[in-house]
């Protein structure tokens, strides 16, 4: 059996991946005013899981993507980049921490999660 020397954590990599997130099965059936609020939250829930991170923070163009078309018409899908970056403060509880941001597209056909290098 592997021991834990052996296994390099993957949380201290600074890496960038795009990954489309179906919010159309996160708010089914969820009351139209809430939406928007919701999908972000699903959204920073996502970077948490994906990325490892408790510090998540939102791009404001990612805000106004999901809040184009109102607070109860949600895209169905949306394209994110999350970036796991340095924390620069000294004070920090975390290292790292995940910058989401969109990515626009117009189709959704055909696409993976792709690294991305910066």
């Amino acid at each position: 059996m592997a021991t834990k020397e052996n296994k390099k954590s993957t949380l201290n990599e600074v890496v960038t991946r795009d990954y489309t997130i179906h919010m159309h099965k996160h708010l089914h059936g969820v009351t139209f005013k809430k939406r928007a609020p919701r999908a972000v939250k699903v959204i920073r829930a996502f970077a948490q899981k994906t990325m490892g991170t408790k510090d998540v923070r939102l791009d404001p163009s990612l805000n106004q993507a999901v809040w184009s078309r109102g607070i109860k018409s949600v895209p169905h899908r949306i394209r994110v980049r999350l970036a796991r970056k340095r924390n620069d403060d000294e004070d920090a509880e975390e290292k790292l921490y995940t910058f989401v941001s969109f990515v626009p597209t117009t189709n959704f056909k055909g696409l993976v999660t792709q690294v991305v290098e910066e």
